[in-house]
């Protein structure tokens, strides 16, 4: 598995940016469609795996790259695991407030460690795991004066933060293209979707997703697919090609973006609280860069004194 080294990779700073102006676009362009349309939250990420595959269709028609056969048993767990990361976080987001929400998110770090450590005996050194104390203590700042737990919504946090962890590996054990798993994970997870949907959300009717919609809806639901697709094939480029931990980390970084942002931009507030947990998180992202470019000089170094 390649090692971050943002300053050799161009391919890989190219995904990290499309990952982080995609991310930020899709949370603008989901809340005005919630807002201005109505239109419900699952059967939206359904759209999405649907542009998603028919995307990566695309690619693949235009050689962009050859599909191989892979495991179904694999893809099908991805698929699931997928399923359930986005039932239980909506849950969990349902069910907390968005303090509670948040710190339960960034615990996905700790334990997608602690399954690597364990199941596939993946070493982090003592450093990298260090930087977590930062970052969770920034989260927490962020979060502090809206953190309430009750005992549904801590389960439902605690499944998702699992779920999460576990799509998040299964993606990397066995490596295979971020494309090829993509490719196969995204029609079965809409299957899946499609049959966990109705369980939540009206498929008919008003607010149904086959119900009548405008076409200025419908044209915004299908653009929302287009930036999804760069989100998702980004997602996956940046897991594939560097390491969930890594992942999660730039998550970290978007988050305290998207609060800088809202406060430069629109004028949101800003307290001290949340500005020190900024402080803290970025120094804890900084550290894991640093920590981990310096493992991977050391890396270099040991093989070059092979003989």
């Amino acid at each position: 598995m390649p090692l971050l080294d943002l300053s050799g990779n161009r391919r890989i700073v190219a995904g990290l940016l499309v990952n982080l102006l995609s991310s930020i676009c899709i949370v603008f362009i989901n809340k005005w469609i919630y807002v201005r349309y109505g239109f419900p939250n699952m059967a939206l990420t359904l759209v999405h795996f649907v542009v998603t595959w028919l995307g990566l269709y695309l690619c693949q028609k235009m050689d962009i790259f050859s599909p191989k056969r892979l495991p179904l048993r694999r893809i099908a767990w991805l698929a699931l695991s997928f399923c359930g990361f986005v039932a239980f976080t909506n849950l969990s987001l349902q069910n907390n407030s968005i303090g509670t929400y948040q710190l339960a998110k960034a615990m996905t770090t700790p334990v997608i460690i602690l399954i690597q450590t364990s199941y596939y005996k993946k070493t982090f050194s003592t450093k990298i795991k260090l930087t977590l104390v930062p970052i969770t203590l920034g989260v927490l700042l962020n979060s502090y004066f809206d953190v309430r737990f009750n005992l549904l919504g801590t389960v439902f946090a605690a499944l998702g933060v699992l779920v999460t962890s576990l799509y998040q590996v299964v993606k990397l054990e066995p490596a295979s293209e971020p494309l090829q798993l993509l490719y196969y994970q995204a029609p079965l997870s809409s299957g899946f979707l499609l049959c966990v949907v109705p369980l939540f959300e009206p498929l008919t009717g008003d607010k149904g997703i086959f119900g009548p919609w405008s076409l200025p809806a419908l044209v915004m639901v299908l653009f929302s697919g287009v930036v999804a697709f760069l989100v998702n094939l980004s997602i996956y480029w940046i897991i594939g090609n560097t390491s969930a931990v890594t992942y999660n980390m730039f998550g970290h970084f978007k988050f305290c973006i998207t609060l800088i942002g809202g406060y430069l931009l629109f004028h949101d507030p800003l307290s001290l609280n949340q500005a020190l947990g900024i402080l803290c998180t970025l120094a804890g992202i900084l550290s894991y860069t640093h920590f981990k470019l310096a493992e991977q000089e050391e890396g270099k170094s040991r093989l070059a004194q092979r003989p």
